[in-house]
């Protein structure tokens, strides 16, 4: 399949790209072997794999879910730079917050 200048400047739009001659070109190029690869795949016969078939096996890898101490919340609220009722204070990205936290 070989792509025209005038789709690979319609797809540089689409992607906000400002391209040289040359660069259109060269991505004409380029897009056109990627589709001829891709067209030489549609043509395999896939009817008989499954749409979630793996070459390899799958396994999750978890850790055991145990309950461990943490640290108190007054001295997590202390080492932050500011906090408010034992809670950190950060900036309001929505407002409502003054800049003290109050």
């Amino acid at each position: 399949m070989s792509l025209s200048l005038k789709d690979v400047e319609h797809v540089a739009a689409l992607a906000r790209l400002g391209l040289t001659e040359q660069e259109l070109e060269t991505l004409r190029d380029q897009l056109s072997s990627i589709l001829g690869h891709i067209e030489v795949l549609n043509q395999l016969d896939t009817d008989a794999i499954s749409p979630t078939a793996q070459v390899i096996a799958v396994d999750n890898v978890m850790r055991d879910d145990t309950v461990e101490p943490s640290l108190a919340q007054d001295t997590v609220a202390g080492l932050a730079p500011r906090s408010y009722n034992g809670f950190i204070a950060v900036p309001a990205v929505l407002g409502g917050m003054d800049e003290e936290g109050a």
